[in-house]
């Protein structure tokens, strides 16, 4: 994935999660679709590979519109809790 001015978030703070531990490293984050016959959103997350040892590559997920925006959803709820300084969860919705 290449950082350019559709890029959704450029240089954010990422962290490489490996059996032995864990490394920080440069990520950029896209959401996107397909341009033609657009029938998801693609959710793509890069780690900068000269940060850590990795293969160069993109992770992708594929989410229905419903899926999207039940994540979009989270994403405001989890920053709201941020802003408030409230303690979060490990993962999942908790609902």
């Amino acid at each position: 994935m290449d950082v350019n001015a559709y890029t959704t978030l450029d240089f954010a703070d990422g962290v490489v999660e490996r059996a032995d531990g864990r490394e920080e490293a440069v990520a950029v984050v896209n959401a996107t679709h397909p341009r033609e016959g657009p029938d998801h959103v693609e959710l793509q997350v890069e780690m900068d590979a000269t940060d850590v040892d990795l293969p160069a590559h993109a992770d992708t997920v594929q989410l229905t519109p419903a899926q999207a925006r039940d994540l979009a959803a989270d994403l405001e709820d989890a920053a709201d809790s941020v802003e408030r300084g409230e303690r979060g969860e490990q993962s999942g919705r908790g609902d």
